[in-house]
């Protein structure tokens, strides 16, 4: 009779284990729009495997969408700037506790936090040390910014889940588990893009040269950058004077600066077009782009464009910066840094004026046979960044779940 429970006993275990492989239980957090659009590639991807699974969390429409019960809204986390951080703290912290314990609750085979470090990485670690497998998408810039960071993100994910083919080796020296699963942007964007369409769609000239120009998709950014870019930009359209400048406003409140700008009088450039967002028409439909350092030159450099890119900090945070060497890279534009060497023009903090990156603007518009030499290199980019970044993070998330399946 003892052995007759004790087997029934583990055939129950046994079964439960089986109901977890085949419907398990996923549970995920995007604090912002391009988590919420990794997220849903990610639902979509691990479904294919798992049809039964369920997905819970923290996310917005796109993985609502995708099937996904959202106990919180990702704008939740929608937290910009230290001082909108700290008004928003103590809601943030209770909002942590309370999700990491619903989390543990609802035991999941397996925790995803996408980006959103700040609030990730912290659940993350609650849950790992309470033996739920953790998994990190989208690595911190590690290879920028304080390498020993690399440690405490094990500390926190059992595994990373990297965008970019440095980042593996980076984690390895600390005994971090991490993986390279491709860009879903090279996954998005053609290998070649439309120029024509493009300008069509923006109606612009077809024949004109086009300078995109992207001063940042913060306040903070557009403050210190719109100025000497817009001043580049006048006098590039002064030298050249069929120039069509295109400015995609990133949000209404960039937008609203920006044209307060242009209306001062101040930057006398005869075309002049400044969007409602549309920054991928901007870059395809482009010759040259001007823009701040982050992962619009990414984006630049899979619609093969040549472009320049300066970066401001305020002076006290780059004197800090610079005195504590913080900083472990001597490029900053991400195609400088995956390239290994220098496509595009980096002009920072003092170096980033007006004559300078007016200078630069003009030798890719005068120089069509270094724009041309530029694009087997970001083909090559584009080719290595390619990886069908949704289904390679799928699968090593399903690794974790059912380990005899995925290997």
């Amino acid at each position: 009779m003892t052995t007759a429970l004790a087997s029934g006993a583990v055939s129950q275990r046994l079964d439960s284990e089986a109901t977890h492989v085949l419907a398990p239980r996923i549970a995920l957090v995007a604090g912002e729009a391009s988590g919420d659009a990794l997220g849903a590639g990610l639902i979509e991807q691990l479904r294919t495997l798992f049809p039964a699974a369920e997905f819970a969390g923290i996310g917005g429409p796109s993985m609502r969408a995708a099937g996904f019960d959202a106990w919180f809204d990702s704008s939740e986390l929608a937290v910009m700037g230290l001082t909108e951080v700290l008004r928003h703290l103590p809601r943030l912290l209770k909002l942590r506790k309370a999700f990491r314990q619903q989390v543990l609750d609802w035991k999941p085979d397996v925790f995803v936090g996408i980006d959103a470090p700040d609030f990730n990485l912290g659940v993350e670690r609650w849950l790992k040390q309470r033996d739920v497998r953790t998994v990190h998408y989208v690595s911190p810039s590690v290879w920028a910014w304080r390498e020993k960071r690399a440690e405490k993100i094990g500390a926190s994910a059992d595994c990373v889940l990297c965008l970019f083919p440095m980042e593996p080796a980076i984690y390895a020296r600390h005994g971090v588990d991490a993986r390279f699963v491709g860009h879903p942007m090279a996954d998005a964007m053609p290998m070649q893009v439309d120029r024509a369409a493009a300008r069509t769609a923006l109606r612009l000239p077809a024949d004109a040269p086009v300078l995109a120009v992207l001063p940042g998709s913060r306040m903070g950014e557009v403050s210190r950058l719109a100025e000497p870019f817009l001043q580049a930009a006048a006098q590039v359209a002064d030298r050249i004077p069929a120039l069509q400048v295109v400015i995609p406003a990133a949000n209404p409140a960039c937008h609203e600066a920006l044209q307060a700008l242009l209306s001062s009088g101040r930057f006398p450039i005869r075309h002049c077009h400044l969007l409602h967002g549309q920054a991928r028409e901007a870059l395809n439909a482009s010759d040259v782009v001007l823009l701040a350092s982050g992962t619009a030159t990414l984006e630049t450099a899979l619609a093969k464009r040549p472009m320049v890119v300066g970066y401001r900090v305020a002076p006290l945070t780059y004197r800090i910066v610079k005195a504590l060497g913080l900083l472990k890279v001597d490029r900053y534009a991400l195609p400088n840094v995956l390239a290994g060497e220098d496509l595009a023009p980096e002009l920072m903090q003092d170096d980033c004026s007006a004559d300078n990156l007016a200078a630069e603007i003009l030798r890719w518009l005068q120089h069509p046979e270094a724009v041309q030499a530029l694009q087997p290199k970001y083909l090559q980019m584009h080719e290595s960044l390619r990886k069908d970044a949704s289904a390679s993070a799928a699968r090593v998330i399903a690794s974790l779940v059912d380990p005899a399946r995925f290997r």
